[in-house]
C-alpha cells in the first residue's frame, strides 16, 4: 500500500520519532511510505525533502514554535496565525499530492486535521486514521480558554470521522470504547532494540571526563523541559532530598525546552548548582550515549490526565541501554515495567517517595543489575518491528480504497 503520515512536528521530536519508526517497518515490510510533516525551523530547513531508512520525508511547513536552540521561540499571536494559515495549506497541496491508499494523521491536532478534512475528505473523497498519542488539552500549553475549545474540538471530531484509530495508552483505548469508536489498535511506543545500543565504554568513559563526572553517581532524565507535560520540578525537589544524603551523587539533565531558565533558578534556590548539570537540547543520536553514563533514569511525573495518556520514549530507551527506571505509577506505567520487575514504581506526584526510590538503589547495585537485566530483556517485546505489525492491523481490519488520484 502507499500510506502517507500527516504530522505536525519534525520526525526527531519525541512524537515524530514514533511516526518515523513506524513508518520506517512498514517500509520494511513492502508499504511505499510518505511522511508530510512540520519542521521545528522551517526557514532554516537544509533538506525539505529527501529519503530515509526507505520513507519519504516532505517537511511542508513550520511548528507552532520555532525550535533551533534549547529554548524554543514563541511566536506572537499574528506570527502565529500566518504560520498556522501556511502550513496547513502547505500539507493540504502535499496531500493533492501524495495520492494514496491511506492517509494516517499522527496526533488530532487543528492543522493536520484541517488538512485531513479538506485535502483527503473533501477532496479526495477518502476517509483517514487517526492516532492518538497524548491529551492534547491537557499536554499542550494553551494559555486561553478559546485555545483549550479549539484543541479539544479537534480531539473530539477527528476520530469519530476516522476510518480507524490507533492509540498508545489503555487510557486513550478505554477512552475510545467510551465514544464506541471502532475499530481501535493499541500500539504503545518502543524502541529500535538493534540500534539504540550503548557506545564502546572507551567512549563513555571520555564522555564522563568531558564532563567532569568521573567518580559520580549520575542520575539522569532525557527529555523535554517543559513544566506543562514534563514535571522536573518534581525531580528537582526529590533530588534535593537526594544530595542531602549523597554526596556523590549527580543529576544530568539531558535535553532542552522552553522551561530551562526557571528549571536553571530553581536549581539555583535549591543550591545544586554542583550537582545538577543541563546538557541542552541536542540530537537524539546523542542521547544514548549521555543515557548509558547513568546508573538510573527518572520519568516524573503527576497521577493526572497527561501522564496517564502517556507511553513515554524515555523509560523504553532507558530499559535497553540496560539504565534501570524509576517512576509514577500511574497510566500505563506498571504494565511497561512488568508491574515492577522491570523498573521501580512510587506513587505518582510524591517527591519524598521518588526521593526514596532513588536513595534505595543508588545503596543497592544488586537490585540495580537485576533490573537493568531484566528490563532489557522484558523490552525486547516493545521493538518498533512487532509494533508496526499492530499499526497495520488497524487498515487490515477496515481498509480504503482510493477514489480519487
Amino acid at each position: 500500500m502507499n500510506i502517507t503520515f500527516l504530522i505536525t512536528m519534525g520526525i526527531d521530536r519525541p512524537s515524530g520519532r514514533r511516526y518515523f519508526n513506524i513508518a520506517r517497518e512498514l517500509a520494511r515490510q513492502g508499504h511505499t511510505l510518505r511522511i508530510l510533516a512540520l519542521h521545528p525551523d522551517f526557514a532554516n530547513c537544509p533538506q525539505r525533502r529527501y529519503t530515509c531508512d526507505g520513507v519519504e520525508i516532505w517537511y511542508v511547513g513550520q511548528m507552532h514554535a520555532r525550535k533551533s536552540a534549547s529554548v524554543p521561540e514563541r511566536f506572537g499571536p499574528l506570527a502565529l496565525l500566518r504560520v498556522l494559515i501556511a502550513s496547513t495549506l502547505g500539507m493540504i497541496w502535499a496531500i493533492l499530492c501524495s495520492p494514496s491508499a491511506v492517509y494516517h494523521l499522527g496526533k488530532p491536532q487543528p492543522v493536520n486535521g484541517v488538512a485531513a478534512v479538506i485535502g483527503v475528505l473533501l477532496l479526495r473523497r477518502q476517509r483517514f486514521y487517526v492516532d492518538c498519542d497524548d491529551d492534547e488539552v491537557h499536554s499542550n500549553r494553551l494559555t486561553a480558554s478559546w485555545q483549550r475549545a479549539v484543541f479539544a474540538f479537534w480531539q473530539w471530531l477527528l476520530p469519530r470521522l476516522a476510518a480507524g484509530v490507533t492509540v498508545n495508552t489503555h487510557a486513550l483505548l478505554e477512552r475510545m470504547r467510551c465514544a464506541e469508536i471502532e475499530p481501535v489498535a493499541y500500539v504503545p511506543n518502543g524502541v529500535d532494540c538493534a540500534r539504540f545500543v550503548p557506545p564502546s565504554a572507551a567512549t563513555c568513559e571520555a564522555l564522563r571526563e568531558a564532563l567532569g563526572l568521573r567518580d559520580r553517581q549520575i542520575i539522569a532524565y532525557a527529555g523535554t523541559l517543559a513544566l506543562q507535560n514534563h514535571p522536573v520540578d518534581l525531580l528537582l525537589d526529590a533530588f534535593a532530598q537526594v544530595a542531602a544524603h549523597r554526596s556523590d551523587a549527580v543529576l544530568l539533565l539531558i535535553g532542552g525546552g522552553e522551561d530551562l531558565p526557571l528549571l536553571r533558578r530553581r536549581v539555583d534556590q535549591l543550591r545544586l548548582q554542583d550537582r545538577v548539570y543541563f546538557t541542552g537540547h541536542m540530537s537524539h543520536s546523542a542521547v544514548r550515549g549521555y543515557l548509558s553514563l547513568a546508573v538510573m533514569s527518572v520519568d516524573p511525573v503527576h497521577n493526572d490526565a497527561t501522564a496517564r495518556a502517556r507511553s513515554p520514549l524515555k523509560l523504553f530507551e532507558s530499559l535497553t541501554l540496560g539504565v534501570p527506571v524509576i517512576t509514577g505509577d500511574t497510566g500505563d506505567r506498571s504494565r511497561l515495567l512488568d508491574s515492577g520487575r522491570a523498573g521501580v514504581l512510587v506513587p505518582a506526584g510524591d517527591p519524598d517517595a521518588l526521593a526514596q526510590g532513588m536513595l534505595t538503589l543508588l545503596d543497592d547495585l544488586g537490585r540495580r543489575q537485576r533490573l537493568a537485566a531484566a528490563g532489557h530483556a522484558f523490552v525486547q517485546q516493545y521493538d518498533w518491528s512487532r509494533l508496526a505489525a499492530r499499526w497495520e492491523e488497524v487498515y487490515k481490519r477496515h481498509p480504503q480504497p482510493i477514489t480519487s488520484q
